[in-house]
């Protein structure tokens, strides 16, 4: 008896053309990935025109077209509503995507912003000169001033937009009471949380309307993502999803992939660099170099109070301080040693160093950098996670430099 089992019949020969293009079908398996796994498509088969059609009109769930949506971004978004407390999250290709996003989604031609002066350079550039092209009029306003803030909103104004921890002179803004005042005239508040993160303040909870963060920073904490993610409520994000798929703002799902991956020790990353920012500070306090530290853990920040509070006793990882000799100790601090590289950005692994004047805020005129008071000495720390010992004795390695 033959037991063999029989080959099939095959009527002509196998063509690779005709094999290799072909969609793969999902593994199925009867145990759970610890990972995530990663789904690149750009595009999802449909079963026919009426599920299609159902998909795009958002009355099932399911996945078209990597621009309106995709799993990795709802995974990432899942976990960043949970964090944020949040009802909806919309995840974006960077951080000023969400800004992008919020403002294109909630703003018309005849509206009004009220716009601190304490945001990141490019921020400010969208907020006061592009939105101009838009028909939407801005006005900046020192948000900590509460007075001024409230003499700032009109009629028509319909966002007030601020920073938890300003960048780069990291003021605190006091989001119950400003939540308050852009209720009073019917607008929203938008803060952007990205010095923060949600392990130090959830703005939704205090008041806020709408929260951003630059996921590339903190959240993802390895300097190889470049994201964003819009929170809020139901009642404000009618128009969120079309905005974004129609102004192309949305993520790719490595990123949102990796993302996922970032947040697993935020907490943990937070923790660390808020402890070494704190003697960093104080650290800095007693260098003759060093005219000025700017640090809301330190007693004579004039948000002291509000910070401990708001934050719940830890006070971030940006650490911002000016030198007595300008631009030229600015410079020699910066080529002193490569222990603290000079990286225009923030939230990394490694403690790294910016010069807003050159960098974040160059957009900006002398006398507008003044007035925020930025100079040529002005540099911003972004603490990292070597052992504090590490990064003062870097930090004294750099100011011997000078």
């Amino acid at each position: 008896m033959n037991n063999e089992t029989p080959k099939p019949t095959i009527s002509k020969p196998i063509r690779p053309d005709d094999i290799c293009p072909r969609p793969d079908k999902p593994v199925a398996h009867t145990t759970q990935p610890m990972a995530p796994a990663i789904y690149p498509t750009s595009v999802w088969m449909c079963n026919d025109t009426q599920q299609a059609d159902q998909l795009l009109a958002g009355d099932l769930e399911g996945y078209v077209y990597q621009r309106v949506g995709h799993p990795n971004a709802d995974a990432f978004a899942e976990k960043v509503a949970a964090l944020h407390v949040a009802e909806r999250v919309a995840v974006t290709s960077s951080g000023m995507a969400a800004m992008s996003l919020a403002v294109l989604s909630q703003l018309a031609p005849g509206d009004h912003v009220v716009v601190s002066n304490q945001l990141y350079g490019q921020s400010l550039l969208l907020l006061t000169q592009e939105l101009t092209r838009l028909g939407i009029s801005s006005t900046q306003v020192d948000t900590g001033d509460r007075d001024a803030t409230r003499a700032a909103m009109t009629s028509a104004t319909r966002l007030l937009v601020v920073e938890t921890i300003g960048n780069p002179r990291l003021h605190v803004a006091d989001i119950t009471s400003l939540a308050k005042i852009a209720h009073e005239r019917q607008a929203k508040l938008l803060v952007d949380n990205t010095f923060a993160t949600p392990v130090l303040c959830r703005p939704l909870e205090l008041g806020a309307d709408l929260v951003l963060e630059s996921v590339s920073k903190m959240m993802n904490g390895h300097s190889d993502v470049m994201l964003g993610a819009l929170c809020g409520r139901a009642c404000d994000w009618e128009r969120v999803p079309l905005v974004m798929s129609a102004w192309g703002l949305a993520s790719s799902p490595f990123d949102a992939w990796l993302a996922v991956r970032g947040l697993a020790t935020m907490h943990l990353r937070v923790e660390r660099a808020c402890e070494t920012a704190q003697r960093a500070a104080e650290f800095l306090m007693h260098s003759p170099a060093v005219e000025q530290v700017d640090y809301p853990g330190l007693p004579d920040h004039p948000q002291y109070d509000l910070a401990a509070t708001q934050f719940g006793g830890r006070f971030g990882s940006m650490v911002t301080f000016r030198l007595s000799g300008g631009r030229k100790a600015a410079d020699a601090f910066i080529a002193a040693s490569d222990r603290i590289p000079f990286c225009p950005s923030l939230g990394e692994a490694t403690t790294t160093l910016s010069h807003p004047e050159s960098t974040s805020h160059r957009g900006l005129s002398p006398s507008q950098r003044e007035a925020l008071g930025i100079s040529g000495g002005t540099i911003r720390l972004s603490i990292g996670l070597e052992s504090s010992d590490f990064v003062l004795a870097a930090l004294a390695e750099k100011l011997a430099g000078i």
